[in-house]
């Protein structure tokens, strides 16, 4: 259990690269890090730090904890609150992005709104402004049930 899970983690960075639309550069240039770097973790060659994952989740517009479950760092069950929702509507191929964060965000109103609190997702790229309209309906979905006490 303590060695790394990269081969997998490669894969899935590469399918959520590819997913966001972003070439190897592009990526590599967002999170900071080298262009052989991020090649050579895509291709489970490497074992990044769980600070690099998050730079790459954050580049990337998904949780830090979705990399860490997929590079083994954290225990899957830990991953169970409600990652694997976050983790299925970020790794649909039919969705595009601004969905995805629509999605990711009117899951987390959800969440808030029935006492259950958030685990950080949405800090790694859920909460991002520039999606246009689309981003500010989520909001929607709290505002029929009335004042919340939060």
């Amino acid at each position: 259990m303590a060695s790394l899970n990269v081969g997998n983690l490669g894969e899935f960075l590469r399918e959520q690269r590819r997913t966001a639309q972003l070439s190897l550069r592009q990526l590599a240039d967002a999170a900071g890090v080298s262009n052989p770097y991020l090649s050579q973790i895509e291709r489970g060659l490497r074992k990044p730090s769980a600070e690099i994952l998050q730079q790459l989740a954050k580049a990337l517009r998904i949780s830090a904890e979705t990399l860490y479950v997929q590079a083994g760092i954290l225990d899957e069950r830990r991953g169970l609150d409600g990652v694997e929702v976050q983790t299925a509507i970020l790794t649909d191929p039919s969705l595009n992005e601004r969905q995805k964060q629509v999605l990711l965000q009117i899951y987390e109103s959800f969440r808030k709104e029935n006492g259950i609190a958030g685990d950080g997702a949405d800090d790694s790229g859920a909460g991002g402004r520039e999606d246009g309209p689309g981003a500010a309906h989520p909001h929607e979905a709290e505002a029929d049930g009335g004042p919340h006490a939060t």
